[in-house]
């Protein structure tokens, strides 16, 4: 299954689970790009996922890790989850910088991201 596609049937059974209308996130969204991101057609920005989660009272990266759930065939969260708490762990250096332009280019040149 394509990334989008399991995207927006994720969303649609979070907001369905909820009890939640695609009216109910028209602060956020038109029903009609909410319908088409359900329906794999499009995907957010970063920005729109952010409040599309917010509406569902959810993390965003919760929303993203539901939808490769859904396209890797439903394996488990679980598993997905320690593979980005491993990844996460092993970049611990990139959390100390707050400011990304301090990363120098020797550093850019040796960093595998």
């Amino acid at each position: 299954m394509e990334l989008k596609q399991a995207f927006g049937l994720a969303l649609k059974r979070l907001r369905t689970r909820r009890g939640l209308t695609q009216e109910d996130f028209s602060f956020v969204s038109s029903r009609t790009y909410l319908s088409t991101m359900e329906r794999g057609l499009k995907c957010p920005t970063l920005e729109k996922l952010e409040e599309l989660a917010s509406v569902l009272g959810m993390h965003p990266l919760s929303v993203l890790a539901l939808a490769y759930e859904v396209k890797d065939g439903g394996g488990g969260v679980g598993v997905l989850l320690d593979r980005v708490r491993d990844e996460v762990a092993g970049s611990s250096e990139l959390r100390t910088v707050t400011d990304p332009s301090v990363i120098s280019l020797e550093s850019k040149r040796d960093d595998p991201i």
